[in-house]
């Protein structure tokens, strides 16, 4: 919604905003933009009334503005469908989608078309560090964004990519996620489908061949499929993997033959198959492979994915951007590459709607075994969440700890950054997971770290 927010700023249009509660990094985004974001929602924050009203995903019936947009009919609509009839409409879409990495792998693919010269417009989920934005808009016909199948809007419940009609795509993973909107792993594959079969004939599809599920949404394809991995059958196969010097390298053979040696500081074997997807996209769309090689060697990140927030007193902190085990894990691996002789914290705010309901507890027990230290708090919001379908945290450091990795469960933040305070020695990392603002933890840790060690 603030990319968005900042497209449409740089068409011209006067923007105004409302959220519960905004957080970085899109709050400080909104901010340098002179965007005015009002909290909270109240209807007096459509005066004077909009032409348009933007309606985000999180808002249902009940929601002071929603009502009185209804009740008046001041014009509205959702992200997606404006995003289609504003900036997609006539370009070349090309889309990124997947339970895990579309926003790295967007951020990926639109730095390799600006290092290439080709002057990308894009859209993404998050802020790369690359552009110091998670948005560009250029003349050009090449639109790069993240498709996101979370549904619409209160009155679209469908996913937003079916509104991206893409002339590529990417996907990267599929596994059961956003547990609030669809009932089970056959619902959400039958939403990638749905992805998959508006990608045109001339189109191309480029997916991640160690998933099944990957493998069922795209069998039915019209279009040209170029499967990416390690399986020796992959048409783009990643070999030679390794994290040294701080960079991550790895060869990349094309149709069984080596086509180019890849390197990049982000770490973790994820984000090289990320990489390699976004690789192979460009490729396919006529970008020559030094181009792509150069982009990767000057890469930065996300923010908020294996983001160091903070090293103090020898202790360092990271931010992940965790929303699914599969991403706990993950992020934990490439922090056991990073790190190998640290000891690893995982301080975990069960705040997705996957991470707040017990459907994949297992999951997260097994994703958070990878840490030495675990911190749990409580879960976001949890009255919202019935309590036969809620996460019980409880129930996770009790198998956590009943497995030999020492876990803890706190109520606030405040008793967490104490936790921490009290145990952590210099050379520890600690990995700090949420998908929100985490209650301010984020500077309230460094804070305290800087008044131990002064």
């Amino acid at each position: 919604m603030a990319s968005l927010a900042g497209l449409l700023q740089l068409r011209g249009h006067r923007i105004t905003g409302s959220d519960k509660a905004a957080y970085p990094p899109m709050s400080d985004l909104l901010h340098d933009l002179g965007i005015p974001v009002l909290e909270p929602y109240a209807a007096s924050n459509l005066d004077p009334p909009p032409d348009l009203v933007v309606v985000g995903n999180a808002l249902s019936r009940g929601n002071p503005e929603i009502e009185r947009v209804l009740d008046e009919r001041i014009p509205f609509t959702s992200m997606a469908a404006l995003l289609k009839d504003e900036f997609l409409t006539g370009r070349e879409s090309l889309v990124v989608a997947g339970t895990h990495g579309k926003t790295t792998t967007t951020s990926m693919l639109a730095w390799i078309y600006e290092a290439a010269g080709r002057e990308p417009s894009f859209l993404i989920g998050g802020v790369a560090e690359n552009f110091g934005s998670s948005f560009q808009l250029r003349p050009t016909r090449t639109f790069i964004l993240e498709g996101d199948e979370y549904d619409t809007a209160f009155f679209d419940k469908g996913p937003k990519f079916l509104h991206y009609f893409p002339d590529a795509l990417i996907l990267t993973h599929v596994e059961f996620d956003h547990a609030d909107i669809y009932a089970d792993l056959e619902a959400v594959k039958t939403a990638f489908k749905r992805l998959v079969n508006l990608v045109p004939r001339r189109g191309v599809i480029v997916a991640f061949d160690g998933n099944a599920n990957v493998t069922e949404c795209v069998a039915r394809s019209f279009c040209r499929v170029e499967r990416y991995g390690f399986t020796p059958q992959a048409h783009w196969r990643l070999q030679n993997l390794r994290h040294e010097d701080g960079f991550t390298r790895w060869e990349v053979w094309r149709e069984g033959a080596p086509w180019a040696e890849l390197e990049m500081r982000l770490a973790g074997e994820h984000n090289a198959l990320n990489a390699t997807a976004a690789a192979a996209l460009a490729a396919g769309q006529g970008i020559e492979r030094d181009a792509i090689q150069a982009a990767f060697k000057s890469f930065k990140s996300v923010k908020r994915r294996l983001e160091v927030r903070a090293e103090i007193g020898g202790v360092i902190i990271i931010d992940d951007f965790a929303h699914h085990p599969t991403a706990i894990r993950e992020t934990l691996r490439a922090l056991r590459s990073v790190y190998p002789k640290s000891r690893l914290w995982a301080v975990l705010e069960p705040r997705s709607n996957t991470l707040r309901r017990k459907v994949l507890e297992t999951e997260i027990v097994d994703s958070l075994r990878l840490a030495d230290r675990v911190i749990l708090a409580g879960v976001y919001q949890q009255e919202r969440i019935a309590e036969e379908e809620r996460l019980h945290p409880e129930d996770v450091v009790h198998r956590l700890n009943d497995a030999g990795t020492v876990a803890e469960l706190h109520a606030d933040v405040d008793a967490i950054v104490a936790s921490i305070l009290a145990q952590v020695q210099p050379g520890d990392v600690v990995a700090v997971l949420s998908n929100g603002g985490f209650d301010g933890i984020y500077e309230k840790l460094p804070a305290r770290l800087k008044q131990r060690f002064a």
